[in-house]
Formats: structure tokens, sequence, C-alpha cells
């Protein structure tokens, strides 16, 4: 049984890892949201909560956040530099501060999880596996061979492991006999109704678009979701929601080339806040085609508001919707073309899905529950040491 720390333990905790906070504000992908969301609940609960960020992630340089501290730390805005740069650098400065807790988000960053380990022996060091980032297209041989380290340091080097699938707990287990905490990603719940005022301004009917939301890199596959959908005679608008990486501009081309050859379809840039709220609220469902996750935060967000997945059948996404969604399998464009003519021509099928949808994330990935599993897992680190 998960026992409630918040009211007797109050602790320093250092958060490093992530571009900024909130990851609305500096157009952030799944990690973003994850620690803005672990960080303000923390913080709320009372304890004392820094993350470190990059300056192009907190550009009004803010020193606060929500009850949160704001470090920002120098780095080079460079494809192979940026994240261990300033991964180091967070490093040197969290070694010269009060922290109890120093939590590493991600398999870069966790390669130097052993500078505290070793030179600052009160702490605890966690890290967050949240995906095996050597498998994303944009990496060459050394870089795949550096995040292929990333993976067994986040295995060995911290004194707590949380794995945010099942998979990646397996995977620990099996491959180096670590065992990983499973800790899965949140989605905050809504409540209430959810206004139009956006889609009014976009030109946007509810029920008249289905949806993808992820940056726009390879892994997400969005051309397939482009490929399918034009094949399909509907009147409903096909909405690419995700930013353009800095590094996959031959891959964003591409995708404007797709999207030139059906007027359907549109490509929607970065969405956040009250913005990608109401376009999620009034979808008709979400693609989801990735080739490789960890465990994803778009597709909790849709499911939260009581959307049908349409998905790659990849381990991690299988393991979210527990027979809400419909799979297809993975790089199959006419099975996927398939899948999404079945549920335009079923309304009644995604709504029963979409209210099972909801029913599992309020059951199983609440961040009230998942706050209370994280400070435990806190707390319980420093005992019998």
């Amino acid at each position: 049984m998960i026992a409630d720390f918040g009211e007797r333990i109050k602790m320093r905790i250092a958060m490093i890892g992530v571009k900024g906070i909130a990851a609305s504000s500096v157009q952030g992908g799944g990690i973003e949201r994850h620690v803005e969301m672990l960080a303000e609940r923390l913080a709320a609960r009372g304890h004392r909560v820094t993350v470190y960020v990059r300056p192009y992630g907190n550009p009004e340089r803010r020193k606060t956040w929500s009850g949160v501290r704001l470090v920002t730390i120098p780095t080079l805005r460079n494809k192979y530099l940026d994240t261990i740069l300033y991964t180091f650098l967070a490093t040197l400065r969290v070694l010269t501060a009060k922290a109890d807790v120093i939590h590493y988000h991600g398999v870069g960053p966790s390669t130097l999880s052993w500078i505290p380990r070793l030179l600052k022996p009160y702490a605890r060091v966690f890290v967050t596996f949240h995906s095996r980032d050597r498998y994303h297209e944009k990496w060459g041989l050394f870089a795949r061979a550096f995040l292929a380290f990333g993976e067994w340091s986040a295995c060995n080097f911290p004194h707590r492991t949380i794995a945010v699938s099942h998979g990646i707990e397996l995977f620990c287990k099996q491959m180096y006999g670590r065992d990983a905490i499973y800790i899965p990603n949140g989605v905050e719940i809504p409540k209430g109704e959810t206004g139009t005022s956006y889609l009014k301004e976009l030109e946007l009917e509810p029920n008249e678009y289905v949806m993808t939301l992820g940056r726009l890199i390879p892994i997400k596959a969005h051309e397939d979701a482009i490929k399918a959908f034009r094949e399909i005679d509907t009147k409903k608008k096909l909405l690419i929601v995700g930013e353009p990486s800095m590094y996959d501009t031959p891959y964003h081309l591409m995708l404007e080339q797709l999207a030139a050859k059906d007027p359907r379809v549109v490509l929607m840039g970065f969405r956040g806040g009250e913005e990608l709220k109401q376009l999620l609220a009034h979808c008709y469902c979400m693609i989801h085609p990735s080739r490789i996750e960890g465990l994803s935060v778009a597709i909790l967000e849709a499911m939260s508001y009581g959307k049908l997945i349409v998905m790659s059948d990849i381990p991690a996404n299988r393991e979210l919707v527990d027979h809400s969604g419909i799979a297809f399998p993975q790089g199959n464009i006419s099975k996927l073309r398939d899948a999404l003519q079945w549920v335009l021509s079923d309304p009644i099928l995604v709504k029963i899905r979409g209210e099972r949808a909801r029913e599992i994330v309020k059951k199983l990935y609440s961040w009230d529950r998942i706050i209370r599993r994280i400070e435990a897992e806190y707390a319980s680190a420093f005992e019998n040491t």
C-alpha cells in the first residue's frame, strides 16, 4: 500500500533533463509535460522543487513557475552537444546546491548521473527511463552508441530507476538485471465542458476532424496517417498537430508536400494550452501511427477526453489503451486506411470505446495517483541506507 508522505516528509528535489517548463510555453514534448506536472504537484505538496532548464526553454529567464524554482543553464543549441553540455553544467550546479533527491529524466542525461551518486553521497539519485531514444532516425552511429550507453547508465548509476511503461520495465530486467520501478506517465482528468472559441477561430466544427498529435519527427510517422486518410472518402479534415524539429527539416518538407495534395489535410503546427484542449475535446478520434514510444502522453491526453485512438500496434501503444482503441500493424497503410474507414462509419463504436478510454485513464493514469507513488519512492530511498 502506498503511504502518503506529504504531511511529514518535505524534500529538496532537483530535476535535470528538460528544455523548460511550462511545456505549452516552450513547445515541449512528452518529457516536458511529464516534468511540468510532476514538479508542480510536488511543490504544491510542500516540497522544494528546482528544475534546471535551458535558455531557449526559458526565454523570459523566469526564476519561478507555479511554485517551482527554475535555474537556467547555458548550452549550445546543437543536435549533438545541446543535451550533454546542459546536463553536465546542471550536474555541476546541483553539486553545490542543497538537494535530497536528484532526478534525471531520459537516458541521455542519465549518463552523468554517476557524478552526484559519487560526489553527493547523502542525496538519492533517480533516473526516469522515458524511451529508447537510440532508435530515433535522426541519430547516427556514434549517437546511437552513446544512447545505448545511456540505457545501461539509467539502469546502473542511480539509486532507483523508474520505467514509464511495462515494456521498458521488462527491458531493464532482461537486459541489465535491473528491477526498475514501474510508474507511468500521468494525465490531468478534464472537468466540466470544454469551449469551442478556438475552433471557431480555426474554422473547425466539433467532430468534423480527426487528428494526430506529436512532434513532427520521423518516428511519429505522421505521413502514414496522411497517406491512409487520402484514400478515404470523407468530408472530415485531418489535422497534423505538432512542432517541426529544427533537426528534421526534410521530414517536415515531406509532410508539407503530402498535405498539399489534399485540401482536407492541415498542418497545424504547435498548439498548447486551451487551444490544444479544445482540439482534443472536440476531435472525432485520434490517429497515432508512431514507430517507437516510451509511453505516449499524447495518447493519454486524448483518452482523458474520451477519444478512441487508432494506433500502431507497437507494445507501448497497446499497453495503454486496453481494448479501448483500434490497433493496426505499424507501417501498414492499407490496414490503417481500413481501420479509419471502419471508425468513421461507426460513431457508436467511437463513443463506447472513448468512454472506456476515459475510465482507464481515471483508474490508472491520474496524476494524483502517480504523485503519491513518486513521493513514496523518494522517501523510501532513504530507508535502511
